[in-house]
């Protein structure tokens, strides 16, 4: 009986290796050509601005060059598409976002890809700080005289976003729910720079913007900041308090940025892809061009995790989208 017992538990494991063999010996030769990293967005954007930056040091992990993609449209849709429909072999991946991963699935709920579904999240890369800003003309030097002075002039004040259902048009709900103040949304297209450019001209008064993308025009005198959507204080402006300083404690997450894989691909490419993307990430080289423009490196500490903090953040965008009636443009 025991002999059997034994004979067959090696059948068994023989089977299993059998079945095994493909898997492991794609995990072992990958990759076997260039690998690319489909951007959902065009060339200049943040998303574009933090593949190019990891890049090189991804191609350096992997001994094989690295290829950005840029499959820009529908709201980062397109590009979503191309890589959840691509081969699942670790060879195409998606540089995601907050807006494509974590707002989308519920401004476009009939969209054929979903996040999680259809993609494996691998880890987070960076988290891009927001920035709460005002025109100078607006007699607000904190967030709390901003709060005060919208609640005494209900009505008389608008805020600039990049659309409809844009991370930073979602930031000034959960800031209006939060406070119970209420201003006329302006949204523009085209990314941030339109919505910025309204500011600047006094055409919009208050926004929720990028830091990247305020932080000249602040050091200038055109804008104020008053509050940085972050953890932890930035360095660049170490002197301005965060949102959760300011009694904000759910707006701590700015946009952030993370790689995923089609779904399918084999656990093993999946476990590389983590070390090798993290790896870049955190690499001296990557953390400083990323921080001279006001990006953090982040990474998770699991794929695990990742995939945690995407459905918490599908969670959390999706009450804010219900709640406001908010509808794709």
């Amino acid at each position: 009986m025991q002999r059997q017992s034994i004979a067959a538990r090696r059948v068994t494991a023989a089977l299993f290796l059998f079945a095994a063999a493909p898997t492991l010996a794609i995990a072992a030769s990958f990759p076997t050509r260039p690998v690319r990293v489909v951007v959902p967005f065009a060339p200049g954007g943040a998303s574009d601005f933090v593949g190019r930056i990891l890049q090189p040091r991804l191609a350096a992990e992997l001994g094989q060059s690295v290829v950005v993609d840029n499959r820009s449209g529908a709201a980062g849709n397109i590009g979503v598409e191309v890589a959840a429909s691509a081969s699942p072999d670790g060879h195409t991946l998606l540089l995601g976002n907050v807006g494509t991963m974590a707002i989308n699935p519920s401004l476009y709920p009939k969209f054929r890809y979903q996040p999680l579904r259809d993609l494996v999240p691998i880890t987070q890369v960076v988290d891009v700080p927001g920035s709460l800003v005002v025109h100078p003309s607006v007699p607000a030097q904190t967030v709390k005289e901003l709060v005060d002075l919208l609640r005494s002039r209900p009505g008389q004040f608008n805020f600039a976003s990049s659309g409809a259902g844009s991370a930073n048009r979602l930031e000034m709900e959960l800031f209006m729910r939060a406070t119970g103040t209420q201003l006329t949304h302006v949204p523009f297209k085209g990314g941030a720079g339109p919505a910025v450019a309204s500011l600047l001209g006094g055409e919009t008064h208050v926004a929720f913007l990028t830091l990247s993308s305020t932080t000249t025009f602040v050091k200038q005198g055109r804008l104020r900041l008053l509050g940085v959507v972050s953890a932890s204080r930035v360095a660049a402006v170490a002197d301005t308090p965060t949102l959760p300083e300011s009694g904000f404690a759910d707006m701590r997450i700015g946009s952030w940025q993370g790689m995923f894989a089609p779904r399918g691909t084999p656990q093993p490419v999946l476990d590389r892809l983590f070390t090798v993307t993290r790896a870049a990430a955190r690499h001296a080289d990557s953390v400083e061009r990323l921080s001279a423009s006001g990006v953090l490196s982040v990474t998770s500490d699991s794929s695990q995790a990742f995939r945690v903090f995407v459905q918490s953040e599908i969670d959390r965008y999706g009450k804010v989208i219900r709640a406001a009636g908010i509808t794709a443009d």
